[in-house]
């Protein structure tokens, strides 16, 4: 942190000293003063590109492994009495979606969605939609 201050604060005392030397140079009239301090401007952009770059490098992006090798207890499914359009619903709960957006996913009614949930609420014995998703995670039926 303290490299990145004093390395901002140098870049900007060396900016101020540019257009104070700008400033004379027009003043007097001398344009080739102008290119040079021109490039040293380009050059001052560039090193700054080249340290953002360097002190914020791209981040990479995880996939959670266990979420690809997940396999769904088939087992659970028919213990509990979940039907095939329910574990749809259950799946497209788990990615975060509201009513309307499982009832656009699925290319369902928005009210056959709330019946499908308070059928998956029943089934896993839970109160509210986060309890749903956390037993089912415990039975196994979604990563």
């Amino acid at each position: 942190m303290k490299q990145t201050v004093v390395g901002f604060g140098l870049l900007i005392a060396a900016i101020l000293a540019l257009l104070k030397i700008s400033e004379y140079t027009y003043l007097s009239g001398s344009l080739d003063t102008e290119l040079i301090l021109g490039g040293i401007a380009i050059a001052f952009f560039v090193l700054g590109t080249y340290l953002n770059k360097k002190m914020n490098p791209p981040k990479e992006i995880v996939i959670d492994s266990a979420k690809e090798n997940f396999v769904v207890d088939e087992a659970a499914i028919i213990k509990l009495g979940i039907t095939k359009r329910e574990y749809e619903v259950l799946e497209s709960m788990n990615k975060g979606h509201s009513n309307q957006g499982i009832a656009e996913e699925l290319f369902l009614s928005e009210s056959t969605v709330k019946t499908h949930v308070s059928s998956l609420l029943v089934k896993l014995d839970a109160q509210r939609r986060t309890d749903a998703l956390n037993k089912a995670k415990a039975f196994g039926l979604i990563p």
